[in-house]
């Protein structure tokens, strides 16, 4: 007689936690023990934890492989659209795109308009590079110097340059951050960053307004412009051609988000502008452009500062990114099968009945997971793991899903002490991260814009497109888009939720 194959359990909570004790135990230590390694290993093996758990509980090898391997696919494109950004930004050194923006931009500062105009610029230079990384390495690194000169604190220099780097980042089409959110919710890139609008923008001005206000009722010293002369030498010496048309690539981009263009193509279209500028001002054969795509833009100008901003990009500068993606994107899956996500969360979740508690729980949980899993790449994935059916189940659109996880992931992670982000950006401006905390406006004021706005009906994104304004009053609009089987069935909540009044109806 045959016996029945035993059924798998869901975990208890404390096996649901094994896995996130051994991620948050290794990350403590690497932090606080100055290990100084990346988080590759430490996801890997709590990758391997869960998978253990899951064979203790009863769950079959090649059922977690699966869905590891699922949960990669689903964020393809996103990684795919990572190896092609690193050639972009490539080619946008090369041609002088990124050098031009900072050297022109180096020439507009008076010490009354530095941390404004050093929140902008950031927020241009992040905006062309999806990286707030590069922004904080180069343009950061600069600025911290200079304001230093006129008197003005490090810590609210660097809350500057984070405001506006951050931002950028995020609303960048080439950002990976910005691509791994809309890749992890199953939503379009174009739809994620439109959202992103509707509660960064605000929160932007703002910040821009404090630190208007910082440069004239606050004291600074006498300006020296040497060391912004030096730099500027150093780029405009690089370069055959340094002049305003280099900076028509970034309208490009922009042309490129307003027409919808699907992200990997159009990456690819700026990519190649980005070589022809290259060939036409800066005399680049076209070797020049397949060395520059894969191994990005290499220079010796003898000013460090300047080295540091042109030897950047190209293809296998972007492998890094692309591994630690793969392994947390896995370990995701993996997680999830086990029913680990389900036994710590699964009754808390059910007691989410309106869109405020849902936008409030995502971005709750994008800052519980980076303040414990210490990785931002982690912040998106597991938040969209655990909540993309239950807004299926509210009517509610999936970018909203991915712009909530943004919201309370990727502007956070810099103000986390022990986050690989915040290790990152605390030693490339020198500033302890407790420090600048306070002056990071931006990301302080974005996720309390998002929830605030929730609370009263406002920024909400449903399924058919609707969408409620900051006041919350309701408008017409293009559903974003969603796997077909989840828009149906978000679909059919929506008109549900509706028809029993729960929702407002346009009039």
């Amino acid at each position: 007689m045959m016996t029945e194959a035993k059924k798998p359990r869901l975990p208890n909570k404390f096996e649901a936690c094994i896995p996130i004790i051994v991620l948050l135990g290794l990350m403590m230590c690497n932090y606080l023990l100055d290990w100084g390694q990346d988080p590759h290993i430490p996801v890997l093996l709590a990758a391997c934890t869960a998978c253990f758990v899951g064979k203790f509980c009863g769950q079959k090898f090649k059922n977690m492989l699966a869905a590891g391997i699922d949960s990669i696919s689903q964020s393809m494109e996103a990684l795919l659209i990572l190896i092609f950004v690193g050639c972009l930004v490539g080619s946008f050194e090369w041609c002088g795109t990124i050098p031009a923006l900072v050297f022109y931009g180096l020439k507009m500062f008076t010490p009354v308009i530095f941390l404004p105009a050093v929140c902008i610029l950031c927020a241009i230079v992040g905006l062309s590079l999806g990286s707030a990384y590069t922004v904080s390495a180069t343009l950061g690194i600069a600025f911290m110097t200079i304001g230093e000169t006129m008197g003005i604190s490090p810590a609210l220099i660097a809350g500057a340059v984070l405001s506006g780097a951050c931002t950028g980042d995020k609303f960048s089409p080439l950002s990976d951050s910005t691509n791994l959110a809309a890749a992890s919710a199953q939503t379009g890139l174009f739809d994620h960053v439109r959202a992103m609008t509707m509660t960064t923008f605000p929160a932007f001005i703002l910040a821009l307004l404090g630190f208007t206000a910082v440069a004239i009722f606050g004291e600074v010293g006498e300006y020296d412009p040497t060391m912004v002369n030096q730099l500027s030498d150093a780029i405009e010496g690089n370069f055959k051609v340094m002049n305003p048309v280099l900076l028509l690539p970034i309208l490009v981009i922009i042309v490129v988000a307003v027409m919808k263009l699907p992200a990997l193509p159009g990456v690819l279209l700026v990519s190649g502008i980005g070589c022809v500028f290259a060939v036409v001002f800066q005399g680049a054969s076209f070797s020049d452009c397949i060395t520059m795509v894969h191994y990005g833009y290499s220079a010796e100008t003898g000013n460090e500062l300047a080295d540091t901003l042109l030897n950047r990009g190209g293809m296998n500068s972007m492998l890094w990114t692309i591994n630690v993606a793969l392994i947390a994107i896995g370990f995701g899956g993996i997680y999830s099968q086990i029913g680990a996500v389900e036994s710590l969360l699964g009754k808390f979740i059910k007691r989410v009945h309106t869109p405020f508690q849902m936008v409030l729980t995502t971005i709750l949980t994008a800052m519980f997971c980076i303040a414990t899993m210490c990785d931002q790449y982690l912040g998106l994935i597991v938040p969209a793991t655990m909540y993309k059916e239950k807004y299926d189940d509210l009517g509610l659109g999936r970018n909203l899903l991915s712009r909530s996880m943004e919201d309370g992931g990727t502007l956070w992670s810099p103000m986390i002490p022990w986050s690989s982000c915040g290790a990152y950006h605390s030693r490339m401006l020198g500033v302890d991260t407790l420090s600048y905390i306070p002056f990071c406006f931006t990301n302080i004021l974005n996720p309390i814009i998002s929830i605030l706005t929730a609370w009263w009906g406002g920024n909400i994104l449903y399924a058919d497109g609707t969408f409620t304004n900051f006041f919350g009053k309701l408008k017409k609009g293009n559903p974003a888009a969603a796997p077909e089987e989840a828009h149906e069935t978000a679909m059919e909540n929506l008109a549900e939720r509706r028809k029993n009044g729960t929702y407002k109806s346009l009039e």
